[in-house]
């Protein structure tokens, strides 16, 4: 899928992914900023990426993990600071959120400051169902 916005191109094609561009974008995130190599690595093949070019550079990443069959994850929703503004973030957003692979799936997602984008893909907070696990790293990370 490549879809044209502005001047820009959106594309779930991994092989345009620039790994150190995703990795310096998520660094400067509240949710992805102590987050390893590693693990930024091993998340990108492990996912459906999306990501959003300006010729050859990137300047924006979205990732969504999916059984393909009921639900989605989004996460790592960003867009490098020097672009924001002009829309790109609501783009991306929409371009996955309507993809044929995705548009007939449940989606969940967690933000601390983005409900209103979201909100406008349909995505809603159930504070009543929604329960999460942090992995054992984080909880035992006292107890050594």
């Amino acid at each position: 899928m490549h879809i044209p916005y502005k001047e820009y191109i959106i594309s779930d094609d991994k092989k345009l992914l620039d790994i150190a561009a995703i990795k310096e974008l998520l660094s400067k995130s509240y949710w992805a900023s102590s987050r390893s190599e590693e693990k930024v690595e091993k998340s990108i093949r492990n996912s459906v990426c999306y990501g959003v070019y300006d010729g050859n550079k990137q300047i924006g990443f979205a990732r969504v993990v999916t059984d393909f069959a009921t639900m989605y994850w989004l996460c790592d929703v960003i867009v490098d600071e020097a672009y924001r503004g002009q829309g790109i973030g609501k783009k991306l957003v929409e371009s996955l959120t309507s993809s044929d692979e995705l548009k007939d799936l449940s989606g969940i997602l967690g933000t601390k400051d983005a409900h209103e984008l979201y909100e406008q893909f349909h995505f809603f907070t159930d504070k009543e169902r929604m329960m999460r696990r942090m992995p054992d790293y984080t909880r035992n990370a006292g107890s050594h």
